[in-house]
Protein backbone atom coordinates (compact mmCIF):
# COMPACT_ATOMS: atom_id res chain seq x y z
CA UNK A 1 0.00 0.00 0.00
CA UNK A 2 1.23 3.47 -0.77
CA UNK A 3 1.74 4.85 2.71
CA UNK A 4 1.88 8.47 1.63
CA UNK A 5 -1.40 8.20 -0.26
CA UNK A 6 -3.21 6.34 2.47
CA UNK A 7 -1.66 7.36 5.79
CA UNK A 8 -4.85 9.16 6.99
CA UNK A 9 -6.80 5.91 6.59
CA UNK A 10 -4.74 4.22 9.24
CA UNK A 11 -3.06 6.62 11.62
CA UNK A 12 -6.18 7.55 13.60
CA UNK A 13 -6.53 3.98 14.69
CA UNK A 14 -3.49 4.43 16.86
CA UNK A 15 -5.64 6.66 19.11
CA UNK A 16 -7.05 5.15 18.22
CA UNK A 17 -28.65 -20.31 5.85
CA UNK A 18 -25.12 -21.69 6.59
CA UNK A 19 -22.48 -21.34 3.88
CA UNK A 20 -21.69 -24.97 3.00
CA UNK A 21 -19.13 -24.79 0.23
CA UNK A 22 -16.24 -22.42 0.86
CA UNK A 23 -15.46 -19.95 -1.88
CA UNK A 24 -11.87 -21.16 -2.00
CA UNK A 25 -11.69 -24.86 -1.10
CA UNK A 26 -8.01 -24.94 -1.97
CA UNK A 27 -7.22 -22.60 0.90
CA UNK A 28 -8.05 -25.41 3.30
CA UNK A 29 -5.51 -27.77 1.74
CA UNK A 30 -3.09 -26.29 4.25
CA UNK A 31 -3.53 -26.07 8.00
CA UNK A 32 -3.08 -22.29 7.91
CA UNK A 33 0.38 -22.37 9.43
CA UNK A 34 2.12 -22.72 6.08
CA UNK A 35 2.30 -26.50 6.31
CA UNK A 36 0.62 -28.71 3.75
CA UNK A 37 0.46 -31.61 6.19
CA UNK A 38 -2.29 -31.88 8.76
CA UNK A 39 -5.05 -30.46 6.57
CA UNK A 40 -8.30 -30.19 8.50
CA UNK A 41 -11.97 -30.13 7.71
CA UNK A 42 -13.71 -26.90 6.88
CA UNK A 43 -15.03 -24.85 9.79
CA UNK A 44 -18.63 -25.24 10.82
CA UNK A 45 -20.74 -22.16 10.18
CA UNK A 46 -23.86 -21.80 12.31
CA UNK A 47 -25.97 -19.24 14.10
CA UNK A 48 -26.18 -18.43 17.78
CA UNK A 49 -28.16 -15.92 19.84
CA UNK A 50 -26.14 -13.30 21.66
CA UNK A 51 -27.08 -10.03 23.32
CA UNK A 52 -30.43 -9.91 21.54
CA UNK A 53 -29.14 -10.55 18.02
CA UNK A 54 -28.57 -13.58 15.78
CA UNK A 55 -24.89 -14.00 15.00
CA UNK A 56 -23.14 -16.28 12.50
CA UNK A 57 -20.01 -17.96 13.78
CA UNK A 58 -17.33 -20.12 12.22
CA UNK A 59 -15.85 -22.69 14.59
CA UNK A 60 -13.33 -25.50 14.67
CA UNK A 61 -11.65 -27.71 17.24
CA UNK A 62 -12.04 -28.65 20.88
CA UNK A 63 -10.36 -27.32 23.98
CA UNK A 64 -10.03 -23.91 25.64
CA UNK A 65 -12.11 -21.26 23.89
CA UNK A 66 -10.38 -18.69 21.68
CA UNK A 67 -12.48 -15.97 20.04
CA UNK A 68 -11.24 -14.23 16.87
CA UNK A 69 -12.75 -10.77 16.30
CA UNK A 70 -12.39 -9.24 12.83
CA UNK A 71 -12.06 -5.60 11.88
CA UNK A 72 -13.26 -3.32 9.08
CA UNK A 73 -14.04 -4.07 6.33
CA UNK A 74 -13.73 -7.76 7.04
CA UNK A 75 -15.51 -11.01 8.00
CA UNK A 76 -14.99 -14.26 9.87
CA UNK A 77 -13.16 -15.20 6.67
CA UNK A 78 -10.27 -12.95 7.66
CA UNK A 79 -9.34 -15.73 10.13
CA UNK A 80 -9.44 -18.55 7.54
CA UNK A 81 -5.77 -19.37 8.18
CA UNK A 82 -5.98 -19.21 11.98
CA UNK A 83 -9.08 -21.40 12.46
CA UNK A 84 -7.49 -24.71 11.36
CA UNK A 85 -4.07 -23.94 12.84
CA UNK A 86 -5.39 -23.13 16.31
CA UNK A 87 -7.85 -26.02 16.21
CA UNK A 88 -5.01 -28.39 15.38
CA UNK A 89 -3.07 -26.95 18.31
CA UNK A 90 -5.86 -27.99 20.70
CA UNK A 91 -8.25 -25.06 20.95
CA UNK A 92 -11.95 -24.44 20.35
CA UNK A 93 -11.66 -21.54 17.91
CA UNK A 94 -14.62 -19.32 17.05
CA UNK A 95 -14.68 -16.43 14.58
CA UNK A 96 -17.98 -14.53 14.37
CA UNK A 97 -19.33 -12.21 11.76
CA UNK A 98 -19.56 -9.22 14.04
CA UNK A 99 -22.73 -7.14 14.49
CA UNK A 100 -23.58 -5.46 11.19
CA UNK A 101 -21.44 -7.80 9.07
CA UNK A 102 -22.03 -10.84 6.87
CA UNK A 103 -24.98 -12.97 7.93
CA UNK A 104 -25.15 -11.54 11.45
CA UNK A 105 -28.04 -9.22 12.36
CA UNK A 106 -27.74 -5.54 11.50
CA UNK A 107 -29.69 -3.28 13.89
CA UNK A 108 -30.77 0.03 12.41
CA UNK A 109 -29.82 2.52 15.12
CA UNK A 110 -26.31 3.97 15.08
CA UNK A 111 -26.04 3.76 18.87
CA UNK A 112 -26.65 0.00 18.69
CA UNK A 113 -23.03 -0.26 17.53
CA UNK A 114 -21.40 1.42 20.53
CA UNK A 115 -18.66 -0.29 22.52
CA UNK A 116 -21.07 -1.51 25.20
CA UNK A 117 -23.11 -3.40 22.60
CA UNK A 118 -20.03 -4.74 20.79
CA UNK A 119 -18.33 -6.08 23.90
CA UNK A 120 -21.62 -7.50 25.22
CA UNK A 121 -21.98 -9.36 21.92
CA UNK A 122 -18.63 -11.05 22.53
CA UNK A 123 -19.56 -11.93 26.11
CA UNK A 124 -22.79 -13.39 24.72
CA UNK A 125 -20.79 -15.67 22.45
CA UNK A 126 -19.03 -17.10 25.50
CA UNK A 127 -22.41 -17.67 27.17
CA UNK A 128 -23.95 -19.24 24.08
CA UNK A 129 -21.06 -21.72 23.90
CA UNK A 130 -21.52 -22.68 27.56
CA UNK A 131 -18.18 -21.31 28.73
CA UNK A 132 -17.27 -18.94 31.53
CA UNK A 133 -14.18 -17.33 30.02
CA UNK A 134 -12.26 -17.10 26.76
CA UNK A 135 -9.07 -15.78 25.27
CA UNK A 136 -9.95 -13.05 22.81
CA UNK A 137 -7.95 -12.03 19.75
CA UNK A 138 -8.81 -9.04 17.61
CA UNK A 139 -7.49 -7.30 14.52
CA UNK A 140 -8.08 -3.67 13.49
CA UNK A 141 -11.52 -2.68 14.86
CA UNK A 142 -11.61 -6.15 16.36
CA UNK A 143 -8.59 -5.18 18.44
CA UNK A 144 -10.41 -2.08 19.70
CA UNK A 145 -13.34 -4.30 20.68
CA UNK A 146 -11.04 -6.86 22.26
CA UNK A 147 -9.12 -4.30 24.36
CA UNK A 148 -12.45 -3.04 25.65
CA UNK A 149 -13.66 -6.57 26.36
CA UNK A 150 -10.88 -6.84 28.95
CA UNK A 151 -11.57 -3.36 30.30
CA UNK A 152 -15.37 -3.62 30.53
CA UNK A 153 -15.74 -7.35 31.29
CA UNK A 154 -12.44 -8.37 32.93
CA UNK A 155 -13.91 -11.46 34.62
CA UNK A 156 -14.91 -13.03 31.28
CA UNK A 157 -11.61 -12.82 29.40
CA UNK A 158 -8.46 -14.61 30.50
CA UNK A 159 -6.03 -13.14 27.96
CA UNK A 160 -5.77 -10.98 24.83
CA UNK A 161 -4.01 -11.14 21.48
CA UNK A 162 -4.27 -7.67 19.91
CA UNK A 163 -3.28 -7.16 16.30
CA UNK A 164 -2.40 -3.91 14.55
CA UNK A 165 -3.98 -1.52 17.06
CA UNK A 166 -2.11 -0.92 20.34
CA UNK A 167 -3.72 0.61 23.41
CA UNK A 168 -2.11 3.10 25.74
CA UNK A 169 -5.10 4.28 27.77
CA UNK A 170 -8.18 6.46 27.46
CA UNK A 171 -7.58 9.75 25.68
CA UNK A 172 -8.11 13.01 27.54
CA UNK A 173 -10.48 14.36 24.89
CA UNK A 174 -12.95 12.89 22.41
CA UNK A 175 -11.06 11.54 19.39
CA UNK A 176 -13.69 12.95 17.02
CA UNK A 177 -13.03 16.46 18.33
CA UNK A 178 -9.32 15.91 17.83
CA UNK A 179 -9.78 14.79 14.22
CA UNK A 180 -12.04 17.74 13.42
CA UNK A 181 -9.41 20.07 14.77
CA UNK A 182 -6.62 18.29 12.89
CA UNK A 183 -8.25 17.88 9.48
CA UNK A 184 -10.63 20.80 9.21
CA UNK A 185 -12.11 20.89 5.69
CA UNK A 186 -9.73 18.23 4.42
CA UNK A 187 -10.83 14.67 3.72
CA UNK A 188 -10.34 12.16 6.51
CA UNK A 189 -12.11 8.87 6.22
CA UNK A 190 -13.41 8.69 9.81
CA UNK A 191 -14.92 12.15 9.55
CA UNK A 192 -16.35 11.15 6.16
CA UNK A 193 -17.95 8.19 7.92
CA UNK A 194 -19.72 10.55 10.33
CA UNK A 195 -21.92 11.76 7.44
CA UNK A 196 -24.98 9.53 7.72
CA UNK A 197 -25.71 7.56 4.57
CA UNK A 198 -22.88 9.00 2.50
CA UNK A 199 -19.96 6.59 2.77
CA UNK A 200 -22.14 3.49 2.69
CA UNK A 201 -23.84 4.76 -0.47
CA UNK A 202 -20.43 5.13 -2.15
CA UNK A 203 -19.20 1.69 -1.08
CA UNK A 204 -22.50 -0.15 -1.63
CA UNK A 205 -22.42 1.09 -5.22
CA UNK A 206 -18.93 -0.37 -5.77
CA UNK A 207 -17.97 -3.00 -3.16
CA UNK A 208 -15.18 -4.39 -5.32
CA UNK A 209 -13.80 -0.92 -5.88
CA UNK A 210 -13.29 -0.16 -2.19
CA UNK A 211 -12.28 -3.65 -1.06
CA UNK A 212 -9.72 -4.19 -3.83
CA UNK A 213 -8.08 -0.87 -2.96
CA UNK A 214 -7.85 -1.69 0.76
CA UNK A 215 -6.74 -5.35 0.66
CA UNK A 216 -3.21 -4.62 -0.48
CA UNK A 217 0.33 -4.87 0.84
CA UNK A 218 2.63 -1.90 1.46
CA UNK A 219 4.50 -2.62 -1.78
CA UNK A 220 1.44 -3.31 -3.94
CA UNK A 221 1.54 -1.25 -7.17
CA UNK A 222 -1.39 1.09 -7.80
CA UNK A 223 -2.73 3.30 -10.53
CA UNK A 224 -2.63 7.04 -9.81
CA UNK A 225 -5.48 8.36 -7.68
CA UNK A 226 -8.30 10.05 -9.58
CA UNK A 227 -8.93 12.64 -6.87
CA UNK A 228 -5.89 14.33 -5.39
CA UNK A 229 -7.53 17.47 -3.97
CA UNK A 230 -7.30 17.08 -0.17
CA UNK A 231 -10.58 18.91 0.46
CA UNK A 232 -13.56 16.81 1.49
CA UNK A 233 -15.72 18.66 -1.04
CA UNK A 234 -13.62 17.19 -3.88
CA UNK A 235 -15.21 13.76 -3.55
CA UNK A 236 -15.54 10.50 -1.67
CA UNK A 237 -12.91 7.92 -0.80
CA UNK A 238 -12.67 5.37 -3.62
CA UNK A 239 -11.28 7.84 -6.20
CA UNK A 240 -8.66 8.97 -3.68
CA UNK A 241 -7.23 5.43 -3.50
CA UNK A 242 -5.23 4.28 -6.50
CA UNK A 243 -6.73 1.21 -8.15
CA UNK A 244 -4.60 -1.93 -7.69
CA UNK A 245 -2.58 -3.19 -10.63
CA UNK A 246 -3.07 -6.75 -9.37
CA UNK A 247 -3.85 -8.82 -6.30
CA UNK A 248 -1.25 -9.24 -3.57
CA UNK A 249 0.18 -12.75 -3.33
CA UNK A 250 -1.70 -13.47 -0.10
CA UNK A 251 -5.15 -12.77 -1.58
CA UNK A 252 -6.63 -15.00 -4.29
CA UNK A 253 -9.36 -13.97 -6.68
CA UNK A 254 -11.66 -16.38 -4.80
CA UNK A 255 -10.82 -14.67 -1.51
CA UNK A 256 -11.63 -11.24 -2.88
CA UNK A 257 -14.81 -12.54 -4.51
CA UNK A 258 -15.97 -13.95 -1.16
CA UNK A 259 -15.52 -10.61 0.57
CA UNK A 260 -17.21 -8.76 -2.29
CA UNK A 261 -20.17 -11.15 -2.22
CA UNK A 262 -20.53 -10.75 1.54
CA UNK A 263 -20.55 -6.96 1.42
CA UNK A 264 -22.77 -6.90 -1.66
CA UNK A 265 -25.36 -8.82 0.37
CA UNK A 266 -24.89 -7.08 3.72
CA UNK A 267 -23.97 -3.54 2.74
CA UNK A 268 -21.38 -1.40 4.51
CA UNK A 269 -23.59 0.58 6.91
CA UNK A 270 -23.17 -1.74 9.90
CA UNK A 271 -19.41 -1.60 9.96
CA UNK A 272 -19.34 2.15 9.32
CA UNK A 273 -21.62 2.62 12.33
CA UNK A 274 -18.74 1.44 14.53
CA UNK A 275 -16.88 4.59 13.51
CA UNK A 276 -19.93 6.75 14.18
CA UNK A 277 -19.65 5.74 17.83
CA UNK A 278 -16.12 6.96 18.45
CA UNK A 279 -17.47 10.05 20.21
CA UNK A 280 -20.19 8.17 22.07
CA UNK A 281 -17.76 5.47 23.18
CA UNK A 282 -15.54 8.10 24.75
CA UNK A 283 -18.52 9.77 26.45
CA UNK A 284 -19.95 6.58 27.99
CA UNK A 285 -16.70 5.17 29.38
CA UNK A 286 -15.31 7.76 31.83
CA UNK A 287 -14.66 4.90 34.27
CA UNK A 288 -11.82 3.74 32.03
CA UNK A 289 -9.67 6.74 32.90
CA UNK A 290 -6.56 5.28 34.49
CA UNK A 291 -7.81 1.69 34.15
CA UNK A 292 -5.21 -1.07 33.97
CA UNK A 293 -5.30 -4.41 32.15
CA UNK A 294 -4.13 -7.27 34.35
CA UNK A 295 -4.57 -10.21 31.96
CA UNK A 296 -1.69 -11.48 29.80
CA UNK A 297 -1.45 -9.68 26.46
CA UNK A 298 0.36 -10.37 23.20
CA UNK A 299 0.62 -7.71 20.51
CA UNK A 300 1.17 -8.63 16.85
CA UNK A 301 1.52 -6.30 13.87
CA UNK A 302 3.17 -6.09 10.51
CA UNK A 303 6.37 -4.12 10.73
CA UNK A 304 5.10 -1.90 7.89
CA UNK A 305 1.55 -1.51 9.21
CA UNK A 306 1.07 2.24 9.12
CA UNK A 307 -1.18 2.00 12.18
CA UNK A 308 1.96 1.69 14.28
CA UNK A 309 3.63 4.43 12.23
CA UNK A 310 7.07 2.86 12.23
CA UNK A 311 7.16 2.26 15.97
CA UNK A 312 9.69 -0.31 17.11
CA UNK A 313 9.19 -3.03 19.69
CA UNK A 314 10.61 -0.97 22.53
CA UNK A 315 8.36 1.99 21.78
CA UNK A 316 5.27 -0.21 21.65
CA UNK A 317 6.23 -1.92 24.88
CA UNK A 318 6.65 1.45 26.51
CA UNK A 319 3.31 2.88 25.40
CA UNK A 320 1.25 -0.23 26.11
CA UNK A 321 3.16 -0.89 29.31
CA UNK A 322 1.55 2.16 30.91
CA UNK A 323 -1.75 0.29 31.07
CA UNK A 324 -0.91 -3.38 30.43
CA UNK A 325 0.55 -5.02 33.51
CA UNK A 326 1.42 -8.37 31.89
CA UNK A 327 2.58 -7.68 28.33
CA UNK A 328 4.01 -11.05 27.30
CA UNK A 329 5.37 -9.99 23.94
CA UNK A 330 5.38 -7.71 20.91
CA UNK A 331 5.73 -9.48 17.57
CA UNK A 332 6.48 -7.31 14.53
CA UNK A 333 6.49 -9.33 11.31
CA UNK A 334 9.12 -8.02 8.86
CA UNK A 335 7.97 -6.55 5.52
CA UNK A 336 4.29 -7.11 6.40
CA UNK A 337 1.54 -4.48 6.37
CA UNK A 338 -1.85 -4.03 8.01
CA UNK A 339 -3.54 -7.37 7.21
CA UNK A 340 -1.02 -9.33 9.25
CA UNK A 341 -2.95 -12.57 9.85
CA UNK A 342 -3.73 -12.83 6.15
CA UNK A 343 -0.43 -11.53 4.78
CA UNK A 344 1.71 -13.71 7.03
CA UNK A 345 -0.37 -16.54 8.50
CA UNK A 346 2.58 -18.77 9.39
CA UNK A 347 4.32 -16.15 11.54
CA UNK A 348 1.03 -14.98 13.04
CA UNK A 349 -0.06 -18.50 13.95
CA UNK A 350 3.32 -19.35 15.42
CA UNK A 351 3.19 -16.31 17.72
CA UNK A 352 -0.44 -16.94 18.69
CA UNK A 353 0.08 -20.61 19.51
CA UNK A 354 3.25 -19.96 21.53
CA UNK A 355 1.39 -17.35 23.58
CA UNK A 356 -1.62 -19.64 24.11
CA UNK A 357 0.57 -22.55 25.17
CA UNK A 358 2.24 -20.26 27.68
CA UNK A 359 -1.11 -19.70 29.36
CA UNK A 360 -1.70 -23.43 29.99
Amino acid sequence: MNVKENRPFWTALIVVAVWVVLSNPGAWAQDGSGNEEGAMAEPTLRFIETNGIKMRIAEMGEGPLVLLIHGWPESWYSWRHQLPALAKAGYHVVAPDMRGYGKTDKPGAVEDYDIEHLTADVVGVIDALGEKTAVVAGHDWGALVAWNCLLLHPDRFSALIAMSVPYSGRSATSPVDSWKSQFGDNFFYILYFQELGVAEAEFDADPRGILSRLYLSPSSPREPAVVTDPKRAAGGWIPRLGAPKGLPDWLTQEDLDYYVDEFTASGFRGGINYYRNFGRNWEITPQLTGAKIEQPVLFIAGEKDVVIAGAKEGQLRGSMGRVVEDLRGVTLVPEIGHWVQQESPAATNEAMIAFLKGLD
